[in-house]
C-alpha cells in the first residue's frame, strides 16, 4: 500500500500493519507521519521501543537478533531501524530482505529513509520493503500549492488570512516547511482565532526561505523573473557555491536545445517534463539558443575567475533568458 504522509496523518488507520516505511523529499512531513504512526502504537499498546541507526559500522545481526527475540517485558513492541543515508550496503540489503522475510509477532516495525532516487528504489532490499510495507512518502511542497498548505496549518489552529498575506508568507518560508510550521505556531501565540490581519503576519514573519539549486528549474517553467531573483539571492545569501547552480541551469538548457531540435545530446527528459519543455522551447530560435550557450560558457569563465564580472549577475541573465523573460539591461555575450 501507497500513502502520502498528508493522507496517512489526516487519515490515520484504525489497526496497524506490521511494518511501515517512511521516507521522502520534504523532512518535515516524513517527521510528522512517523510521529503520528509512533503515537498511534503507543495507544493501541505498542509500549516498548527500540531504536536502530544504520551508521557507518552498524551492525545488522543485532536488527535480526532483535526481531527474533522475544519481548522484554513480553509487551507488544515496536523496531525503529534509521537509514539516515539511505544507503544500507550490501550486508544491510540482505539483511533487511531477511527481516521483511520474517516480520517478528507483536511488532510494528518502522523504517525510515531519506528522499530515494529512481536507481535507489530499483534495488533488492527497496522492493522488498515495497511488497511487505505499507510505504508514506512526503513529497515536497511546490510553490504553487504552497499557500494552500500554509492556509490548511492556520485553519488547524482556528486561525486564517488573506490571499496577499498567504502569498507574502509563501515567498519567505518556500523550502523551509519547518520554518514554516514554527511561523504558523508563533501566530497561535501572538494572534486570537479568527482572520489574522495583514500587518501582524508581516511584522512577525522573518524571511526563512532556504532553497536547493533545483528549485530555480520551477521558476524558469513559470517565467516568474522575481522568484528566480530571490531563489539566487537566497542561494547566494546561504554561501550556495556558483558552479552547482550553472550546472542547473545549462542542463535545462540543454534539455530545451534538445526539445526545439537543435542538438540531440543529452537523456531524453522524463514524460512529465515534456509538455512543459515543449512549451519552452517555442518561445526560443535556433539563434537565441546559441546565444544563451554562448553566456553560460561565458559565465562558467566567470565561475573559474577568468572573467572579472560577477557571476550571480550573469546566472540571473541566464536564468531569465532560459525561461524566455526579456531583462531591461543585458550583459554582453562575447565568444
Amino acid at each position: 500500500m501507497r500513502l502520502s504522509a498528508e493522507q496517512f496523518i489526516e487519515r490515520p488507520p484504525k489497526s496497524l500493519s506490521p511494518l511501515y516505511v517512511v521516507y521522502g523529499a520534504e523532512p518535515l512531513g516524513a517527521l510528522e507521519a512517523a510521529d503520528q504512526l509512533r503515537s498511534l502504537a503507543k495507544a493501541q499498546g505498542f509500549i516498548e521501543r527500540e531504536v536502530f541507526t544504520a551508521e557507518s559500522g552498524f551492525d545488522w545481526s543485532s536488527l535480526l537478533a532483535a526481531g527474533n527475540a522475544l519481548s522484554l517485558f513480553a509487551t507488544q513492541r515496536m523496531i525503529e531501524l534509521r537509514i539516515p543515508t539511505g544507503k544500507p550496503g550490501k550486508e544491510g540489503s540482505q539483511a533487511i530482505e531477511r527481516y521483511c522475510q520474517r516480520l517478528p509477532d507483536d511488532t510494528i516495525s518502522l523504517v525510515t529513509l531519506p528522499d530515494m532516487d529512481w536507481q535507489g528504489k530499483q534495488t533488492k532490499w527497496f522492493q522488498a520493503l515495497e511488497s511487505s510495507a505499507v510505504m508514506i512518502e512526503s513529497t515536497a511542497v511546490e510553490r504553487s500549492r504552497l499557500p494552500q498548505w500554509l492556509s490548511q496549518r492556520l485553519a488547524r489552529q482556528q486561525q486564517s488570512a488573506s490571499d496577499e498575506a498567504l502569498d507574502y508568507l509563501a515567498d519567505r518560508v518556500e523550502g523551509n516547511l519547518l520554518a514554516a510550521k514554527q511561523e504558523i505556531e508563533k501566530l497561535a501565540l501572538l494572534c486570537a482565532p479568527g482572520v489574522v490581519p495583514d500587518e501582524a503576519i508581516q511584522s512577525s514573519v522573518t524571511n526563512v526561505s532556504r532553497f536547493s539549486p533545483f528549485h530555480l528549474v520551477d521558476a524558469l517553467y513559470k517565467g516568474d523573473a522575481g522568484r528566480l531573483q530571490r531563489m539566487l539571492d537566497g542561494l547566494r545569501a546561504e554561501g550556495e557555491a556558483p558552479p552547482l547552480i550553472l550546472w542547473v541551469l545549462t542542463n535545462e538548457l540543454r534539455q530545451v536545445m534538445r526539445a526545439a531540435n537543435v542538438t540531440k545530446s543529452g537523456r531524453p527528459p522524463p514524460p512529465a517534463r515534456a509538455r512543459d519543455l515543449d512549451r519552452l522551447a517555442k518561445k526560443h530560435t535556433p539563434g537565441s539558443l546559441a546565444r544563451l550557450n554562448l553566456l553560460a560558457a561565458n559565465v562558467d569563465r566567470m565561475v573559474k575567475g577568468v572573467h572579472s564580472n560577477d557571476p550571480w549577475d550573469a546566472l540571473l541573465q541566464l536564468g531569465c533568458g532560459i525561461a524566455g523573460i526579456k531583462l531591461a539591461v543585458q550583459m554582453p555575450v562575447t565568444a
